[in-house]
């Protein structure tokens, strides 16, 4: 059993009455305070086997992807998000109120309030995407761009590849 223990646990340079350190200096679980032995362990079961969960789930960098389209008002956002959904092409869009673009046009500084939609895919699906985007979208030349994603949430990500299918 340990004398001290970390300051910066309790914020204090006094041990809780009732909690001991085992060697290594963690608490031992049946001095914990504020619940029973069978509960602690249980709460601890339960985190470690998530956390297991979490960490043996895999998943392989550029599955998914995040795409950006920019719309001129919230109506045509709406419509190009929900037919993306509801044709597969995407298991989210999020629409991004009031964004200010600036960007040259037929030689011109332009200076226009949009709204984006950020969409997350399948990057196989980019190309079908794309293709839908252009048929439905009413600039002459609608952005469509694309980033791969690298790391995320492991759950998202499943349900992301569960949505849409391949």
């Amino acid at each position: 059993m340990r004398d001290s223990y970390p300051a910066t646990l309790y914020g204090s340079a006094r041990r809780p009455a009732g909690l001991n350190f085992i060697s290594s200096g963690l608490p031992r679980v049946e001095a914990l305070p504020g619940g029973s032995t069978r509960a602690w362990l249980l709460l601890l079961r339960t985190v470690g086997l998530r956390a297991f969960s979490m960490a043996s789930e895999t998943y392989t960098s550029g599955t998914h992807s995040a795409a950006f389209v920019t719309c001129p008002n919230d109506t045509v956002a709406k419509d190009l998000a929900r037919g993306i959904v509801q044709q597969k092409l995407a298991a989210c869009v999020n629409i991004v109120p009031a964004i200010t673009s600036i960007y040259e046009w037929q030689g011109a500084i332009q200076e226009d309030s949009e709204v984006l939609l950020m969409i997350k895919t399948r990057s196989s699906k980019i190309p079908a995407l794309t293709n839908y985007v252009r048929k439905n979208h009413p600039y002459e030349v609608a952005e469509v761009i694309s980033l791969p994603v690298d790391q995320g949430n492991p759950p998202y990500l499943k349900w992301i590849g569960d949505t849409v299918p391949e």
